[in-house]
């Protein structure tokens, strides 16, 4: 556990409230939510057993998460700035999106003595107001820095997709709409699988004067654990999964407009069991866990490219904050103790434009 003696900056939180909100749980909230058994079983009976696995648990997503919820959860930390990037907003077409910026612009962080730093929304640049939208978003807060789209899309059927097709970033509608964002100078956050990183290498390579920021580490699905129909069944299979994202991120590396978040280690899509034995990692299981990935990606992206983000609520079916941030400081502080001010604050002011 490190003294860090700087307000932290936590470049990936969700926010969300389904009882005001076009939440896609919302009405199932409304009728159950005082109720989180028969809730949890509703939301197992509806929803894709894809989309529960990897949720791991469905208390946090159903809840809602609020500036004071995060407050809570970091414990003696001092976080000073957070982003919040997009959480599935449900009314996603066309315009609708633009609403999930003015209801983050009008939460109360300055209550809980935080500062709302940056926003990322997302749009589609497939559809033909992509460049409108973006402009309505950047009408809507002063905030708004970018967009993210997912393209988490898995070769493994059994594993949820989050987009609508596998090579969502190579789709030549995309990238032409992709070319709105280049212009007006926003960032780009990406979340894939592992197994898409050349899709995003070649995203990266084709607009090199835009930031992007790798979500996750590019979340390498059953890596410790199996997952899926087939993904990380075998010790074989987790050596291949690690070997594969060690070789794709090291050539992500190579694109010097790319950034990646130390984020998302401990979604249960990761192969993690901890939600299943209905207990919660210590630091130590944290540490062990993610130095290896953490070592990987500092030694490629050096101590200027890589950003903390908690990711919570998503992550705490399988540990703390309080955790990972003690376990993720120590894993950094063991590579170079001088990175831990740029990981843990500086990176992400400079990406984000705080």
């Amino acid at each position: 556990m490190q003294q860090l003696d700087f307000g932290i900056i936590d470049a990936h939180i969700h926010q969300w409230d389904p009882y005001s909100t076009p939440h896609a749980a919302a009405t199932a909230v409304k009728l159950l939510g005082k109720h989180p058994k028969l809730l949890d079983k509703m939301m197992r009976m509806l929803k894709p057993s894809d989309l529960i696995e990897t949720l791991g648990l469905t208390q946090h997503v159903t809840s809602p998460y609020l500036p004071a919820d995060y407050k809570a959860d970091i414990g003696r930390y001092a976080v000073e700035q957070v982003v919040h990037v997009e959480a599935s907003w449900h009314d996603h077409k066309g315009k609708g999106v633009i609403g999930e910026t003015e209801f983050i612009s009008k939460l109360p962080f300055a209550q809980e003595g935080l500062k709302l730093g940056a926003i990322v929304g997302t749009a589609d640049p497939r559809d033909s107001s992509f460049k409108k939208i973006l402009k309505l978003h950047q009408k809507a807060s002063p905030k708004f820095r970018g967009i993210r789209k997912m393209a988490a899309a898995h070769e493994d059927r059994q594993i949820h997709a989050w987009a609508d097709e596998p090579h969502l970033y190579v789709n030549k509608k995309f990238m032409k709409g992709f070319e709105a964002l280049a212009a007006l100078d926003l960032s780009f956050d990406a979340w894939v699988y592992s197994t898409q990183l050349p899709d995003l290498i070649k995203l990266a390579k084709a607009f090199p004067e835009t930031s992007i920021i790798l979500d996750h580490f590019g979340t390498p699905a059953g890596l410790f654990g199996p997952v899926g129909a087939h993904t990380g069944i075998t010790q074989t299979a987790r050596e291949n999964i690690l070997f594969r994202w060690q070789d794709d991120t090291a050539e992500l590396s190579r694109c010097p407009n790319v950034y990646t978040k130390m984020s998302g280690l401990f979604m249960p899509i990761l192969g993690h069991g901890f939600h299943k034995e209905r207990r919660l990692a210590s630091k130590d299981e944290v540490f062990d866990l993610a130095y290896p990935m953490i070592h990987h990606v500092l030694n490629c992206f050096g101590k200027y490219r890589v950003i903390f983000a908690s990711n919570f609520p998503m992550d705490s079916v399988s540990t703390s904050l309080v955790n990972i941030i003690d376990a993720f400081s120590d894993a950094v502080a063991a590579y170079d103790p001088d990175a831990l001010s740029h990981v843990f604050r500086h990176n992400a002011k400079q990406f984000y434009r705080m």
